[in-house]
């Protein structure tokens, strides 16, 4: 039986108090569905400037009447100690996800990535160690590695951070290592890689590249590409995500203080990537005909992104179970009605 398993299995014999920070975004929401059929108990903490109340609406029709009444919503703010403190009584595990995400963002606003990514993250730092919950889990990111150019990327290895929210993921790496220094708590950072699947909006400037690309394939409008296109990423699906959170929340002791890579360990250029989203869209009788316009590249972005998972897998055995191919086929039907009702 994989670790996985057995942490579900363990879970539904004897529930827990989970808070997830940004729980009505994209990675918030699909956690708080998987923990509710899990018949967890869960307190969710956002405010709804990039989460959705629609995801929690969602979410809401997912699961039981029963389930659902074991969800509590605060509307909150981490960069709000208060907050904070508030959402961590009486909590067993955090799952913290709450951030500004998006390069491009960072580098137009950095005072607000910083006050939402830094002073949140301490933040919750300081309520989860008040609280003495059991297991603090923070969603760390592969923009870490910067300029370094070695694949796969290991977790030791980082280089120079190439934009204001690289930097704030890094800070938060560094504040949990002297958190375990100075106050003996523990966390998990886990290093996602272009994370994508349903709930993902793609109706922002700063969405996410496949979002964005199959709204404006079903829109028939133009897929832009930056650089000549062999710009690569591991991409990895929101239900490996979902695992990596479940393993680092339940994990031994030995396995805390420590960062981990969460991807497939799968590279795909941007060039693929444009036709694995057209075939699978012409499945549903949508058909883009238009060729792809490349660009610029973007300021603080890497050219290419692939990770060594086998730490994650050797110690919170951490197995993902769907590469991009499936992950697109799971995901698609989910981007294809929610773009068309639109």
């Amino acid at each position: 039986m994989s670790k996985y398993i057995n942490a579900l299995n363990q879970l539904s014999k004897a529930p827990k108090t989970w808070l997830i920070t940004g729980v009505a975004g994209f990675i918030g929401s699909n956690l708080l569905e998987k923990l509710l059929k899990q018949d967890q108990w869960v307190i969710g903490l956002d405010n709804l400037t990039t989460g959705m109340a629609s995801n929690l609406e969602v979410v809401q029709k997912c699961v039981s009447e029963k389930q659902w009444k074991r969800f509590s919503f605060i509307h909150g703010d981490v960069c709000n100690i208060e907050d904070c403190r508030a959402a961590c009584k009486n909590v067993d595990y955090v799952l913290h996800q709450a951030a500004l995400g998006s390069v491009p963002r960072s580098i137009s606003d950095p005072l607000t990535t910083h006050d939402s990514n830094i002073t949140g993250h301490l933040n919750m730092l300081v309520a989860s160690r008040e609280a003495g919950v059991e297991s603090f889990t923070y969603a760390a990111s592969s923009s870490t590695y910067g300029d370094h150019p070695q694949l796969p990327k290991i977790e030791d290895v980082i280089g120079e951070p190439l934009s204001p929210y690289a930097v704030t993921k890094l800070v938060n790496e560094l504040y949990a290592k002297t958190f375990a220094r100075n106050y003996a708590f523990k966390t998990i950072g886990l290093r996602y890689f272009n994370v994508f699947g349903k709930r993902q909006t793609p109706d922002s400037v700063y969405a996410a590249v496949i979002p964005t690309w199959i709204k404006n394939m079903i829109t028939n409008q133009s897929v832009f590409i930056n650089g000549d296109g062999e710009t690569s990423r591991d991409f990895c699906f929101v239900d490996n995500v979902i695992q990596a959170n479940i393993l680092a929340a339940t994990a031994s002791e030995e396995a805390k203080n420590q960062v981990y890579n969460i991807a497939v360990g799968q590279r795909t250029s941007l060039n693929d990537l444009f036709q694995t989203l057209n075939q699978a869209l012409n499945k549903f009788g949508i058909c883009y005909e238009k060729q792809a316009i490349y660009r610029d590249f973007r300021d603080g972005d890497v050219l290419h992104s692939l990770a060594d998972i086998s730490k994650a897998n050797r110690q919170l055995g951490y197995h993902p179970e769907f590469d991009l191919q499936n992950g697109i086929q799971l995901a698609m039907p989910w981007y294809v009605e929610c773009l068309k009702s639109n």
